[in-house]
């Protein structure tokens, strides 16, 4: 934030605006913060100068650090843009008929736009209204979960951003930790389209690379632990999508995969901050910015969420994750994998 401060006083003073990077997060902006230090994004996007305060409706599946992140970085890309807002957010705490619940109330609140995080607080708004833009984040594959017409042509009201993640070369890290490696166990929730979608790629990726595998698939948190449990001794690895009922317990599938010396590979930065061994995986705050930025265009007007494709991070802002903890609590030393 210092940062910031030096290159928003430099450009007041040289009256430019350059700035491009992190933003506030305030529940909402104040009416007197300066349009003129707005960023380089803020060009790009075409968010113009306005007094007016825009409602935006957030409706988040559930708490946890991937989830959590996007949002934070929606709404300081529309601090960066010069949007002024009021938030009006609610979260389902893992809970889909609370969605549906807290979808109705966005709806009927009137908000100018709802931002969706999470494959089933995006189909629960997209079930209710057709008239509110939705810009949703998280959600690996917005057409096969039914909520745009194409990735490419979303026809209706909801765009956003795609979290798909490079799931071929997460599972090519498990023969890079055991080369002697022969099965993989698929550890997901199975009510959960993106992780659905997710497996049936990791699926052709083990075949690709002479793998095994083995669904180990949940409805709810309380089986978890048992179902980890029932991998031991079958597999050689554990692989977990960004799947968001596993990566909100993620620390009791660690705590039972280091205590068998399983290594769990898994899709997200959040799931190895919290007990994951490796990932090779997106940025969600990037993710979230993104979709602040695609916000920013339909709320002044520049473009529809019809003609707005779903966008993805680029290959570059891709890297790898590895939770040292987890590491040597599995006795292993991948420090090869770190150059």
């Amino acid at each position: 934030m210092k940062l910031k401060k030096i290159l928003a006083t430099v450009m007041t003073l040289a009256m430019t605006a350059s700035l491009a990077a992190c933003g506030s997060n305030d529940t909402s902006n104040s009416s007197s913060k300066s349009n003129t230090a707005a960023s380089t994004s803020k060009s790009d996007s075409g968010a113009a100068s306005s007094d007016k305060v825009y409602k935006v409706g957030v409706i988040q599946y559930m708490p946890h650090d991937a989830l959590d992140a996007t949002n934070k970085g929606f709404f300081e890309a529309l601090d960066d843009l010069g949007i002024k807002y009021e938030k009006d957010e609610q979260n389902a705490g893992g809970e889909q008929s609370a969605c549906q619940t807290i979808a109705e109330t966005l709806v009927s609140n009137g908000n100018d736009l709802i931002f969706a995080i999470a494959t089933p607080a995006a189909q629960a708004v997209a079930g209710v209204t057709s008239d509110i833009p939705i810009v949703l984040t998280a959600v690996t594959d917005p057409a096969d979960a039914g909520l745009v017409a194409s990735n490419e042509e979303p026809g209706g009201n909801v765009t956003g951003t795609s979290d798909l993640t490079p799931v071929a070369e997460q599972i090519a890290l498990v023969k890079k930790i055991n080369p002697d490696a022969k099965k993989v166990g698929f550890l997901y929730c199975s009510a959960e389209a993106n992780s659905e979608f997710q497996i049936n790629i990791a699926k052709e990726a083990c075949e690709k690379e002479g793998l095994e595998y083995e669904d180990y698939s949940i409805s709810n948190t309380n089986e978890i632990q048992t179902v980890v449990e029932s991998a031991v001794g079958k597999v050689d690895a554990l692989y977990s999508p960004t799947d968001n009922m596993v990566a909100n317990a993620m620390s009791t599938v660690s705590m039972v995969a280091n205590e068998n010396n399983i290594p769990v590979i898994v899709g997200e930065q959040g799931m190895v901050e919290n007990g994951g061994l490796i990932t090779y995986g997106i940025d969600y705050k990037e993710l979230g910015y993104k979709a602040g930025q695609m916000a920013a265009k339909i709320l002044t007007g520049e473009s529809t969420p019809a003609d707005m494709p779903i966008e993805y991070l680029s290959e570059d802002q891709c890297s790898l994750n590895i939770n040292e903890d987890t590491e040597a609590a599995l006795g292993l030393d991948l420090s090869a994998l770190k150059k």
